[in-house]
């Protein structure tokens, strides 16, 4: 069984004075839920074999913060596809990113993290910031993801773990 988790970025800092969107970086807290996020998943097992990030700053801090705190030995893509990306986007990058992998994770944004959740299992999540949603796919291979089912097997927030 495959499993696709999606991972949406810390709390951004509005206040960096970035020049646009996409390089608007994490705030403070954004950065220590990133982390602890990182050693919660390494704590359940549930470390993915290669972790692909939007090319935002905030999204590609988030990445590689949770990679080094949890000590993952995955690999990190960036993909500037995620950036912007609608859920058939989205699927399109697991499916190209997922080949060797039963377990990969997503690093991107809202509203597409809540709107994907919602077409592979039906479930309405909200995909706070640094919220962690791990799915299991009806499938079991990456190819026609926009076909797949899943089931919503953990939904992390990281609110419940960082103060």
């Amino acid at each position: 069984m495959l499993n696709l988790m999606l991972m949406r970025h810390g709390k951004s800092d509005w206040d960096a004075g970035a020049p646009d969107d996409h390089s608007r970086p994490l705030a403070p807290r954004g950065e220590r839920a990133a982390e602890r996020m990182g050693e919660v998943l390494r704590e359940l097992g549930l470390v993915p074999g290669l972790v692909v990030s939007s090319t935002s700053a905030r999204a590609r801090a988030t990445a590689e913060l949770a990679r080094i705190t949890g000590g993952w030995d995955s690999r990190l893509v960036l993909d500037d596809d995620l950036y912007g990306a609608s859920v058939p986007e989205t699927l399109a990058a697991a499916e190209r990113h997922g080949n060797e992998y039963e377990r990969i994770m997503l690093v991107g944004h809202e509203p597409t993290w809540s709107m994907t959740v919602r077409r592979l299992t039906g479930a309405r999540v909200t995909m706070r910031t640094a919220t962690v949603a791990d799915i299991e796919l009806s499938t079991i291979n990456w190819q026609n993801l926009d076909e797949a089912a899943g089931t919503l097997a953990v939904l992390l927030q990281s609110k419940l773990f960082v103060d």
